[in-house]
């Protein structure tokens, strides 16, 4: 899973014109890896054109972030005249809403850039999947091919890398030693911590405060064992919202949300339950909660994610099920 490996696709495919795309409504630590890898693709291959797209938009912080940094986002990307598809921070097709079908009936190789666990059905349409857990987000990844290149990483470029990491391990609290030390080989790259942490203080807006405030008092709770199980709706924040719930004090929070037949939900829980119960929310609860729903789901042990279709009360009854047999046969386990 080398920087070696992406490039020889890239001569393999005599790409000329090369697509990264980010999953909708994309964070600082998609956008942001986009920018280095384009950079740094750009570096190594003159001659190819590089275009960096997200489904339907980048977030709100994504934006301010615009302001620091040179990133163009195309929300209507040339998939179709792309030589070579890299997914980045987007493990599942369906991440990319109005440009999956696109990316689907593409006859270019496909790539797949990610922190998260890999699905299947993403693997199985992948010519190439570079996906690493134990990193803690898609930047780090791409820091990492700067290494393996031996090219030496500008001044944006690092800052980029440094604010995807910041904000994907909320500014450092879920950080390891390794994450640390590139921290560290980005701040000797010229990065100011205090002006790059400043980027990403953007204040909450009035409607996510209000989608936080009605997810929380919209939560049902269930206690199974000794977990506090949150699970709410809201029309929009839905990440949001589930990080206000988890604030409050829930061991896991679930919060869907639903747009005519489509569903989206957004599941957290404490690092806490996940190491007590070895419940990996990615891989146990959102892809076959995914499945179900005739969508695809998949994340991090303690954050996913689900996008799919059906009623909003179906979808999370289902991942209460989920929920309490993975419990049980967590303590199982534990009991023998």
């Amino acid at each position: 899973m080398s920087f070696a490996e992406l490039t020889q696709i890239v001569e393999e495919a005599n790409s000329e014109h090369i697509v990264l795309l980010c999953h909708h409504n994309a964070d600082p630590d998609a956008i942001c890896s986009a920018y280095a890898l384009a950079s740094l693709i750009r570096k190594c291959k003159p001659k190819v054109s590089v275009e960096i797209g997200a489904a339907q938009g980048i977030s709100r912080l994504s934006k301010h972030i615009l302001k620091y940094l040179p990133i163009n986002v195309e929300v209507q990307p040339k998939v179709e005249k792309a030589d070579l598809i890299i997914l980045l921070d987007t493990n599942t097709i369906q991440q990319l809403n109005n440009l999956a079908e696109k990316v689907k009936t593409s006859r270019a190789p496909i790539i797949v850039i990610d922190h998260h666990a890999a699905h299947p059905e993403t693997e199985k349409m992948a010519k190439l999947c570079i996906t690493d857990e134990n990193v803690s987000s898609t930047c780090e990844i791409i820091y990492n091919f700067y290494r393996q290149s031996g090219l030496k990483i500008e001044e944006r470029e690092a800052k980029a890398i440094f604010l995807g990491i910041a904000f994907d391990t909320r500014h450092f609290v879920l950080a390891n030693s390794s994450t640390l030390k590139t921290v560290a080989e980005l701040i000797d790259s010229g990065v100011n911590v205090q002006e790059a942490l400043a980027i990403l203080s953007l204040p909450m807006d009035f409607s996510e405060r209000v989608a936080r405030l009605k997810a929380c008092k919209r939560a049902k709770l269930f206690k199974i064992n000794d977990w506090i199980i949150a699970l709410s709706h809201v029309s929009a924040f839905q990440a949001s919202a589930a990080r206000a719930i988890m604030d409050l004090g829930a061991h896991v929070a679930v919060v869907a949300g639903q747009k005519n037949e489509s569903l989206e939900i957004s599941l957290r829980c404490t690092k806490e339950f996940h190491e007590k119960t070895g419940i990996h929310l990615g891989r146990d609860i959102a892809k076959p909660l995914g499945e179900y729903l005739n969508g695809m789901g998949g994340g991090h042990s303690t954050a996913a994610g689900v996008n799919g279709f059906g009623e909003l009360e179906a979808g999370l009854k289902r991942c209460l099920k989920l929920l309490k047999e993975k419990i049980a046969m967590a303590k199982k386990t534990t009991q023998a």
